[in-house]
Parts: C-alpha cells; structure tokens; sequence
C-alpha cells in the first residue's frame, strides 16, 4: 500500500514538474513572438511611408509643361494675338534676372488698348455681317420682317392655341444661336420669359405666336444686346422658338412670405443666365 502510493506521488511530481517545464517554455517564447511582431509592423510602417513619398515626388518638367497650358488659356482669354516667341523670351529674361522692357503700367495700358481696338474691329465686322444676312434672308419665302427688317421670323410649325401678348410672361423652349450655328444658350426645360424684360427683338418675335407654334427668329445687333452684355459684340442672333403655353406668370406670393424674404427679380435671374453662357 506504502509502496502503491509512493509510485503515485512520484508520478503526479514528475508530471507537475514536465507541466511547469513547459509553462516555462511557452512564457520564455512569448517575448520573442512579440518582438517579431513589433518588428513587422514597424517595417511596414516604413515601407508604406517610402511609398507615400514616392508617390508624393513632383516630376517638375511634366509639371512646368502643365503650367506653360495655363498661361496659354489665359493669354486666350485676352482676346490679344500675343507673339508666344516672345512671351517665352520674356518668361526667360525675367527667370535670369533681365529688366522688362515696359513697366507693368504700360504693359497694362498697352493689352488694354490692344483689347479696345480688337473689341471695335469685331464689332464693325459683326454688324456688317448681320446686315448683310437679313437683307438676303428678308427675300427669303416665307420670312416675315418686323421693325424695319430688323427682326424677321419664320414659321416652322404652326400653332393652335391662345396667342402670346405683349405684357405675357410665356412658357417656352429654346436654342439661341450665332450666325456661324453656334449654340450660345437653350432651356433644358419647360423655361418662362417675361416678355417686359428680354431683348426687344425677342419680344417682337415672340408677340402673335400661338401655343405649339415653333418660329426662328432672327434679331439685327440694335434689337439685341448691340455691343453690350456677354456676347460679342454686334453679334445677329437666331433663336428657335416653341411656345408651350402663352402666359405663365409667377404665382402669388403669400404676402408674409414676400414681407420676409428677399426677393430675385426676373431681371437677376437673367442677368445670372446670360453670365453663365
């Protein structure tokens, strides 16, 4: 019995003891592991940051070629046939240090007297233009002249319904074009005009169409924004037209609301839309 029990007692010590070797083991890998894993993450850390770099580098050829695009949209945008030859000798003397042979005042002076006789130039030129077209359109079949011929009009489908008046505010749709076909401007949408707020060319072309009826409109430079607005200048303007409903004046509004809030005028809104064309 004596005998049974020491045997028991030893085996039970030898395997706490294998257990506690192990235990042993296993705590002395785990700061290894750890460290490793420490290592890893750090590694990556760096090797992500070495990417971020790189892709951070600016390729400054490609860049300053980039930049030289820049400089020419906004030359363009002068209206001033600027020599490039010697824009780039300029670009050059002032990058080595050599003086401007204009102050900025007279260079200034100088673009915008340039830009004053280019802006009087293609005015003659347009209205020239526009004169001659509706003297040949008016012999055209089918046109009509208003105002002395200028402002003309074709019918290109007819309408059957009410009939638009001079006070109107109708609902339509549109494209307005140049002479060369150029789109400067068209509603996407079902659009209302204020016909006491458009151009008088428009309003003579607009008054007597019909719901459903479609017209081109042809407008002379004096009937249209002449050398004013956005456009340019003297410009003959077409405008194709259908007219979805004859008057589409604004709701009322409730009269708190109007004391409350400020109000845009038709007159904003087509000034912001002639902005934007």
């Amino acid at each position: 019995m004596m005998k049974n029990m020491f045997a028991l007692s030893s085996a039970c010590l030898l395997a706490f003891t294998s257990v506690a070797m192990c235990n042993q083991q296993v705590d002395s890998q785990q700061p290894v592991h750890a460290e490793k894993k420490v290592a890893d993450q750090a590694a990556a850390i760096a090797s992500a940051e070495k990417k971020a770099d790189k892709a951070q580098e600016v390729d400054i050829a490609k860049v300053s070629e980039a930049f030289g695009h820049l400089l020419s949209k906004n030359i363009q945008t002068t209206g001033v046939n600027f020599d490039i030859a010697s824009v780039i000798k300029g670009l050059q003397d002032a990058a080595s240090g050599k003086d401007s042979p204009m102050t900025e005042i007279e260079c200034i002076q100088a673009i915008t007297s340039a830009q004053e006789n280019l802006f009087k130039e293609k005015s003659e030129q347009n209205l020239k233009k526009a004169q001659e077209f509706l003297t040949t359109n008016a012999k055209e079949k089918n046109v009509i002249s208003l105002e002395s011929g200028k402002v003309q009009y074709k019918v290109e489908k007819e309408g059957a319904g009410a009939v638009v008046e001079s006070h109107f505010s109708p609902l339509i749709h549109y494209t307005g074009k140049f002479l060369d076909g150029t789109v400067f401007g068209s509603s996407k949408e079902d659009e209302m005009l204020s016909l006491d707020e458009i151009i008088p060319g428009l309003k003579a072309g607009l008054v007597g169409m019909k719901e459903g009826e479609k017209r081109t409109i042809y407008i002379h430079p004096e009937m249209g924004y002449g050398t004013h607005g956005y456009l340019p200048p003297n410009s003959l303007l077409t405008f194709e037209i259908e007219v979805i409903k004859a008057n589409s004046p604004k709701p009322e509004q409730n009269e708190s609301a109007t004391a409350l809030e400020p109000q845009t005028t038709s007159q904003e809104i087509g000034e912001a839309k002639a902005s934007t064309r």
